[in-house]
């Protein structure tokens, strides 16, 4: 890997708590921040190219997405996004030939001590070197194919989809 991009969207990873009513902003990436103090050994670019929850996210945001990404001449893509739709988007860029990208997230806030933050984008950094050309997502310590995973929202967690 000559050098991974990192594009972030927003979502919870990037989460910025007010009160116990959950007013929230998405603060600035940390997902550099936690590269940099982990003294990783590759090199990497952060484009933060929206602040956005991933619920508010529109079609046209996909579409920024994709064509960032196809513009990069990075062939390893990282992309911090949020939970709820991150799948969606996931489906968005299949069709970018030639380029692995990795979709990640946190099901709590970077900024909070029990944060899945970290490992997630631990393990999303492995796969996006390891895996071939195509989109996936790294969430909880696996990889999907994200026409074969959903997000469960009453458990929090993401899932396979049960053949039917």
């Amino acid at each position: 890997m000559k050098k991974l991009l990192i594009v972030t969207t927003g979502g919870t990873i990037d989460k910025i708590y007010f009160d116990d009513m959950s007013d929230f902003q998405i603060g600035e990436p940390l997902v550099g921040k936690i590269l940099e103090h982990l003294q990783v050994g590759f090199e990497f670019e952060v484009n933060s190219l929206m602040r956005k929850d991933s619920l508010h996210m529109t079609d046209e945001d996909r579409q920024t997405i994709h064509s960032v990404v196809e513009a990069s001449d990075a062939q390893h893509v990282l992309i911090t996004h949020g939970t709820d739709n991150m799948i969606k988007t996931a489906n968005v860029l299949t069709d970018i030939p030639a380029k692995t990208i990795v979709l990640t997230g946190a099901l709590n806030p970077a900024r909070f001590r029990d944060t899945d933050a970290v490992f997630n984008i631990g393990c999303a950094v492995g796969a996006v070197q390891a895996l071939p050309p195509g989109a996936w997502v790294a969430m909880s310590g696996t990889i999907w194919d994200p026409r074969k995973v959903r997000k469960n929202r009453q458990k929090n967690r993401f899932e396979a989809i049960e053949p039917s």
